[in-house]
C-alpha cells in the first residue's frame, strides 16, 4: 500500500470558518498528506489567509464569489498538481482528522478495486456518533423521515434512512456517505465528473454516490477512520437560506431518482417539500428564540448573521 502522502491530495471547502480551518489543515498535515488545496468562496473572515499563513504549503484557490460546496470541491480537484495522486480527500473545514484515518481510508479502496468512495466514522466535538452513512430513501421513507423528524426523532423512517439500527462500528458498503470528508479515488471521481454544481448546498453527496453506482462503482463505510465533525461553522451563519437551498436540493436529486410512474407522485412531493421548509424555518427561529433567553449578550453579538 503507498503511503498516504504519496497517494493522497485533500481539498477543503471554506466559508468563513475562522480557526477552524487552521486546525483542519494541522490534522491533515499531522496524517502525511502534503498536497492541501483550500478553495475560498470568497470568505470575509480572513480564514482561507490564515491558514495560509499557519502553513506557507497550503494553496489557496479564489472562487471568485460563493459558488457553493460542490462547485467549489471540483475547482479543488481540478487544481490539483500533476501526476496527480490518485486518491482526493474532501472535507468540511470545520473538521478534524484523527490519527490513523487516512491510512484506514486508504486502505478500503486498495483493497476493493471497485469501491469508488469512502467515508470515514464521523462524530461530533463531544463525541456522538454522525449517521454518516446512509440509504437512498424511496418516498415513503423520506416522507416519514421529513415530517416526523422534528417530533419523533427515533422514528422507524428515520432510523431507516440514517442506518441506526446498522453497527457502525463494521465496515461496509452503503448507499452513500457523507461529503463532509470522504476519500474518492481520482479516475471514478472523473467519470462520472465530479459534483454535480447545480447543487449549491446538501444532496450533492447524495447525487455523487448515486451516480457513482449507476456507473458501476461501490460506496464504503470504514469506521477504522474517524473525524471529529464540529458542523454548522458556515451554514450557521445563513441558516435560512441554507434550509431553502437543502430542500431546493432535495426536489432536484427527487426529480432526478424519479422513474416512472412513480413520477405521478412529484407533485406531491414538491408540496411536502415547501412545507417542510416552512416547518424547519419555525424549527430554527424556536430554536434561536430560546437560545437569546438562555444567552442574550450573544444573541446580540450574532445578530449580524440573520437573515
Amino acid at each position: 500500500m503507498a503511503d498516504a502522502d504519496a497517494s493522497v491530495a485533500a481539498v477543503i471547502v471554506n466559508y468563513n470558518a475562522g480557526a477552524a480551518l487552521v486546525d483542519c489543515v494541522r490534522s491533515l498535515r499531522a496524517e502525511g498528506v502534503d498536497t492541501v488545496v483550500v478553495v475560498d468562496n470568497r470568505s470575509s473572515d480572513g480564514s482561507a489567509a490564515a491558514a495560509a499563513a499557519a502553513d506557507a504549503g497550503v494553496r489557496v484557490v479564489d472562487a471568485g464569489a460563493n459558488l457553493g460546496y460542490g462547485a467549489a470541491a471540483n475547482r479543488g480537484v481540478a487544481a490539483l498538481p500533476e501526476p496527480p495522486e490518485p486518491y482526493v480527500l474532501v472535507l468540511n473545514p470545520d473538521v478534524v482528522v484523527e490519527p490513523g484515518t487516512v491510512k484506514a481510508l486508504v486502505a478500503a479502496l486498495e483493497r476493493d478495486p471497485q469501491l469508488a468512495v469512502v467515508g470515514p466514522r464521523v462524530e461530533d466535538p463531544g463525541g456522538a456518533l454522525y449517521p454518516s452513512a446512509r440509504q437512498f430513501p424511496d418516498l415513503l421513507v423520506a416522507a416519514g423521515h421529513a415530517f416526523l423528524g422534528y417530533v419523533a426523532p427515533n422514528n422507524r423512517y428515520s432510523r431507516a434512512y440514517k442506518l441506526l439500527d446498522w453497527d457502525h462500528g463494521t465496515a461496509g458498503c452503503v448507499d452513500w456517505v457523507s461529503g463532509a470528508c470522504l476519500l474518492a479515488r481520482r479516475d471514478a471521481y472523473r467519470a462520472v465528473g465530479g459534483f454535480d454544481e447545480a447543487y449549491f448546498m446538501y444532496v450533492e453527496d447524495v447525487d455523487l454516490c448515486w451516480r457513482l453506482g449507476r456507473a458501476g462503482w461501490k460506496v464504503g463505510y470504514e469506521p477504522g477512520g474517524r473525524v471529529v465533525h464540529q458542523g454548522g461553522v458556515s451554514t450557521d451563519q445563513r441558516a435560512y437560506r441554507m434550509i431553502l437551498e437543502h430542500h431546493r436540493s432535495l426536489w432536484r436529486f427527487a426529480c432526478r431518482t424519479t422513474t416512472g410512474g412513480r413520477r405521478a407522485a412529484l407533485p406531491a412531493v414538491a408540496f411536502g417539500l415547501v412545507a417542510r421548509t416552512g416547518l424547519a424555518w419555525g424549527h430554527r427561529a424556536l430554536d434561536g428564540w430560546r437560545g437569546a433567553r438562555r444567552h442574550p449578550a450573544r444573541a446580540v453579538a450574532g445578530a449580524d448573521h440573520a437573515e
